[in-house]
């Protein structure tokens, strides 16, 4: 192993049946394909997962989904995959549904060690339900709490052998704030240069919080 980089083979053996993962991407774009599929092809079940949707039929986490090996799911829409409907429709599937941007405020503060975070989004809503309400001032705010996961997956452009990650557009999306909301970070990787070759200014994620890194396969 050169630096943080693993062979594909290995990468099986990172999960577990009933794991917390939390995955980048929206749409598919910015989810790690290889992994996703690497996870299917090692029998994993009763996973939970944290993500902004669940991509369309084919791509992103959408296998999971298909392959019923999800117990549990925490993501801002569904609408794009029938299957996950169908599969909460029929009870086969725990789907918790939170709005996009306090999604993404509660994972950065899984990521940042804060207790929590207070927003009117939701006020009077079924978001509302088995929540705190406080009143600061004049308005009605929930008592949000922070996510976190065991493991990330994650999607990004280039990668140095220390594990700094640049991501390309918008694959940025939920990228930069899983990995720094799960005990173990695996990045899947379109091209790992030598360290020193990318521009600082570039590095989204810090190498200190990867534990991983794999070449993506050509698909």
């Amino acid at each position: 192993m050169a630096g943080k980089q693993i062979a594909w083979d290995a990468v099986g053996a990172l999960f577990r049946n009933g794991m917390k993962v939390m995955y980048g991407g929206f749409m598919g774009v910015g989810t790690p394909a290889g992994i996703v599929e690497a996870m299917c092809a090692a029998d994993l079940r009763e996973l939970e997962l944290i993500g902004n949707d669940t991509g369309v039929p084919i791509p992103g986490v959408a296998p999971l989904i298909s392959q019923r090996r999800v117990r549990r799911l925490v993501a801002s829409h569904i609408g794009t995959n029938p299957e996950t409907g169908k599969q909460m429709l029929a009870g086969e599937l725990e789907v918790e549904l939170v709005p996009q941007g306090t999604l993404a405020e509660r994972i950065r503060c899984g990521g940042a060690g804060l207790g929590g975070f207070l927003t009117p989004t939701g006020v009077g809503t079924v978001v509302e339900e088995g929540k705190t309400r406080l009143k600061v001032g004049c308005t009605d705010y929930l008592l949000e709490l922070p996510l976190r996961a065991d493991i990330a997956i994650v999607k990004a452009a280039r990668a140095d052998r220390l594990g700094n990650l640049v991501y390309e557009r918008a694959a940025r999306n939920f990228n930069p704030l899983i990995a720094l909301a799960a005990d173990v970070v695996i990045a899947e990787v379109d091209e790992i240069v030598e360290p020193g070759t990318l521009d600082p200014d570039l590095v989204m994620t810090p190498g200190v919080v990867v534990d991983y890194i794999v070449p993506a396969r050509s698909h």
